[in-house]
């Protein structure tokens, strides 16, 4: 087992790795906007997808390599937007997916994600 960590991403703040790599899977944590967590869902979806973008290089993978994605986010009514950005983001991609409304998330955000990934062989 490894525990990855990508230096473009702030560390975790709690007891938890970035994302941990098993037997050619590589789980990656919830991860929550930064920069952007006072600014609109657009941008909070943005920074959440380039920081999984980040994690997901630093244990050999792409958003390609992506097989499951789970996101949370405040209210039903950002789903549309979730889906149009998603879709831009993943492009052909289609990993399996769900989406999940919450009443809140941690320090006021407004989407987190997790995503499961296939280490491609030799990485």
């Amino acid at each position: 087992m490894d525990f990855i960590k990508s230096e473009k991403v702030p560390a975790p703040g709690g007891h938890y790795s970035q994302a941990v790599h098993a037997n050619g899977v590589v789980y990656v944590s919830g991860v929550l906007p930064g920069d952007t967590i006072k600014e609109d869902f657009e941008a909070q979806v943005r920074e959440v997808l380039t920081r999984c973008t980040h994690v997901l290089e630093a244990a050999g993978c792409s958003l390609t390599d992506v097989a499951q994605c789970t996101a949370y986010i405040v209210g039903t009514a950002h789903w549309p937007h979730f889906n149009r950005i998603y879709a831009e983001v993943f492009g052909d991609h289609r990993p399996a997916r769900a989406v999940v409304p919450v009443p809140e998330l941690h320090y006021g955000a407004l989407v987190e994600v997790q995503m499961v990934a296939h280490r491609p062989s030799g990485s």
